[in-house]
């Protein structure tokens, strides 16, 4: 277990910081050394078992660096109140960054099992919205197109589960755990049946 150096009093604080201000780096890491407690205080929000525990220090430890650099004492505010700020601006840059290089989340990435220990992915736990796949394949073609498509591309099961789990035809859009109430059957093959479906309908969009 990793043990951190006690808090700094406020007197020996500000004479290391004024140290530090004039270019002493022995006493610029004996201030980091002083308030790493205060980084792992922080880090804890945004630990998980997908992010590296190290990893996460060391974002912190550069917020705590810029902070020490940074700071103005004749501001009058404390240095674990500006240190903190910088230390939380310096993980949601890395949390910003992760959601930009990670790859797009598919709809059917599995999250979870249900009771009866049938896969869920995110497709079934989300109401359609403007944004889901359907409403981007309308966007690029014309509506009609899209009706004409559902009779001639899908099989009469297949065109049931996308009209009820996307609206169409004036009907209120459904999750995916209703229409196999609706249907009689599971959840997990409403989920294969649709994705089968949207991708026939993508395929033949994209042929036109």
């Amino acid at each position: 277990m990793q043990t951190f150096q006690k808090p700094l009093t406020a007197e020996e604080e500000l004479y290391y910081l004024t140290r530090s201000q004039n270019g002493d780096l022995e006493a610029r890491n004996l201030l980091v050394e002083h308030n790493l407690r205060l980084v792992a205080h922080i880090v804890k929000k945004y630990n998980s078992h997908e992010r590296d525990m190290e990893d996460l220090i060391s974002t912190g430890t550069i917020g705590l660096i810029k902070a020490i650099n940074t700071y103005d004492t004749s501001k009058g505010n404390k240095l674990g109140t500006y240190a903190s700020r910088c230390i939380e601006n310096e993980l949601l840059m890395l949390l910003r960054q992760e959601r930009k290089s990670s790859r797009e989340v598919s709809l059917y990435e599995p999250i979870g099992s249900d009771k009866e220990g049938n896969e869920i992915n995110l497709m079934d736990i989300m109401e359609c919205s403007n944004e889901d796949i359907l409403e981007q394949m309308i966007t690029e073609t014309h509506i009609h197109s899209i009706y004409a498509l559902l009779a001639t591309s899908l099989s009469p099961r297949e065109q049931k589960i996308i009209i009820l789990r996307y609206g169409l035809h004036n009907h209120e859009p459904v999750t995916q755990r209703d229409v196999a109430r609706q249907m009689g059957i599971s959840r997990s093959y409403v989920s294969r049946i649709e994705k089968r479906a949207l991708e026939k309908l993508r395929a033949r969009l994209e042929e036109g």
